[in-house]
């Protein structure tokens, strides 16, 4: 009740967005490893693309289908190009271009953490929506919220600023630095039909790494349109 006054209270005035620095959006930097493609230098060199870690976990695409792994190793092909051979939770090894990674985490040093937080990695990677909405405690309200907030750091400061990441997603709304398995499950989280109401994706170098908010109009239309799909009647965004 407390988190919703205060959402709710930044939402009435934009004169508190200055008060309350808990709820200020940051500019994002993305949450994957920066991706340079390879390319030659003035002495005709190959400069080589950087390259996630061995050991990080990441989500990938392969023939259309998202799976979660480890980084098992990673090479440079003549052109620069990163790719990496990853194991999933089945022991199955593919091997991937780097553009095929969607997302990335680093893996923790203690071998026993490593081991937990992969595990939770595979258990939300097809978490229904409901799911990741109570797993972050985010309901379509506080969502909403959160849009209105973001809509008002653009009027006062600038896009950069008002553009969220997973990270800056949970300090607006629960003022606190996100874990890594939070910022996963935001990222899928406003990747959802649900959120595409309010947001639309900011990519870098083909990966999802932000999330902008959409103009007041455009809410609106996108609102009304998916609250008049059959599967989203129930909704509670549609009784806001």
């Amino acid at each position: 009740m407390k988190l919703f006054n205060r959402l709710y209270l930044t939402a009435l005035t934009l004169s508190s967005l200055q008060a309350a620095s808990a709820f200020v959006a940051r500019p994002y930097a993305p949450t994957t490893a920066v991706t340079l493609h390879g390319k030659k230098d003035s002495s005709d060199e190959v400069v080589q693309q950087q390259a996630f870690s061995v050991g990080s976990f990441v989500e990938f695409e392969e023939k259309k289908r998202i799976h979660v792994g480890k980084i098992d190793a990673v090479e440079h092909k003549s052109s620069g190009g990163a790719r990496y051979a990853v194991i999933d939770s089945e022991g199955r090894k593919f091997n991937i271009a780097d553009k095929a990674v969607r997302y990335s985490m680093a893996c923790p040093n203690s071998p026993g953490q490593a081991n937990k937080l992969f595990e939770e990695f595979i258990s939300v990677q097809d978490a229904p929506m409901t799911s990741l909405q109570e797993s972050l405690d985010v309901s379509p309200e506080l969502l909403e919220m959160a849009w209105e907030e973001a809509k008002a750091t653009e009027e006062l400061e600038d896009q950069a600023h008002a553009d969220l990441t997973p990270a800056s997603f949970v300090e607006l709304v629960h003022a606190h630095a996100a874990s890594a398995m939070e910022k996963y499950l935001t990222w899928k989280l406003l990747q959802t039909d649900l959120a595409h109401v309010f947001f639309k994706e900011i990519k870098s170098h083909g990966r999802v790494v932000a999330f902008r908010a959409k103009p007041r109009k455009a809410v609106d239309t996108a609102k009304d349109m998916f609250c008049r799909n059959i599967d989203n009647e129930d909704n509670d965004l549609c009784f806001v």
